[in-house]
C-alpha cells in the first residue's frame, strides 16, 4: 500500500468517526504506529487534520475569540432555526436566564412570550432586542463590558444570582468536547455561566453544530451538568447518539 493510498484510508475514517486512534488506524493498515504518526504528521502539515494525544481529528480543536460582528456572519439560518427552537421551550410567565453569544440573538429574535416573560441577560443585544416587547420584563446584569461579545461579566454580574432562581438557562458557548466538556475563550464570563448554571433549574446549550469537538481556552462545565443541547442537522449521528446515552436530550432544528 502506498502512502497516498494510507492518507486516503485515513482521511475517510475520520471523515465516518471524527476521532481516530493511532493504534486503530495501525492495526487497520497493517502498519507501525511510527509509520501513522508519520502520516498523521504529514497530513496535519497539510492542515487535512488535527493532531493531539495520541489520535487525529478533523480540525484543531482550539478556538480563538472573535467579535461577535464577525460570528454574526456565520451559519445565520441555522442558529435562527436552533433560536427558535430554544424559543419554543419557554412556557407562560416564565422567567429565564440569557447569556451571550450570536446564537442566543437569534433566540432572543425568536421570542414571543406566554402572557408575561422575566429575562435576566448578560447581553447588552439580546436586552436591546428584547426591549421592543412590553410583555417582557428585563433584568440587564451589570459589569464589566466584554466589547468582543457586547455582553458583561465580573463580580457585579455574578451579585444577582445570589437572590433569584430561574426556571431555564440558555447558554451560548465556543466549544463543545465530549470529554472536556462545554468551554468559552473568555475565563470572566466562564465563571459567570457557571453561576448562572447553579441559579436555574435547566440548562439548555445553544450551539449550531461547528462548535462540536471544540475548545475554548476556559472551561465552563463537564457535559453532566447540561440538560439539553439544541443544535442543527449537521451534528454527526455518532456524537449525537453519544450525548444521548449520557443522559443529554438532543433537539435538532431543521
Amino acid at each position: 500500500m502506498t502512502k497516498e493510498e494510507r492518507h486516503a484510508i485515513i482521511l475517510d475514517n475520520l471523515l465516518r468517526h471524527e476521532r481516530v486512534q493511532v493504534s486503530e488506524l495501525a492495526e487497520i493498515l497493517e502498519v507501525s504506529a511510527v509509520t501513522i504518526r508519520k502520516d498523521l504528521t504529514e497530513l496535519e502539515k497539510d492542515g487535512k487534520l488535527y493532531r493531539s494525544h495520541g489520535h487525529a481529528i478533523k480540525m484543531d480543536p482550539y478556538i480563538n475569540n472573535r467579535s461577535v460582528n464577525e460570528k454574526e456572519k456565520l451559519m445565520p439560518k441555522e442558529k435562527l432555526m436552533i433560536g427558535s427552537l430554544g424559543a419554543s421551550l419557554i412556557t407562560r410567565d416564565d422567567s429565564i436566564i440569557v447569556a451571550s453569544g450570536t446564537t442566543v440573538h437569534a433566540f432572543a429574535r425568536c421570542i414571543k412570550p406566554v402572557h408575561r416573560l422575566t429575562v435576566v441577560s448578560a447581553s447588552l443585544r439580546v436586552s436591546e432586542i428584547l426591549s421592543a416587547n412590553e410583555a417582557v420584563e428585563i433584568i440587564q446584569l451589570g459589569g464589566t463590558l466584554r466589547h468582543s461579545s457586547q455582553s458583561v461579566v465580573g463580580e457585579y454580574a455574578k451579585a444577582p444570582f445570589a437572590d433569584c432562581a430561574c426556571s431555564k438557562l440558555y447558554l451560548g458557548v465556543d466549544g463543545i468536547d465530549l470529554e472536556y466538556g462545554i468551554t468559552t475563550t473568555d475565563i470572566r464570563e466562564a465563571e459567570l455561566n457557571k453561576v448562572m448554571m447553579r441559579a436555574a433549574q435547566k440548562v439548555i446549550v445553544l450551539a449550531d453544530s461547528s462548535k462540536f469537538h471544540r475548545r475554548g481556552f476556559s472551561k465552563i462545565a463537564d457535559m453532566d451538568e447540561v440538560d439539553i443541547i439544541i443544535t442543527d442537522a449537521g451534528i454527526s449521528s455518532s456524537t449525537a447518539r453519544r450525548l444521548e446515552e449520557s443522559g443529554i436530550e438532543v433537539m435538532i432544528a431543521d
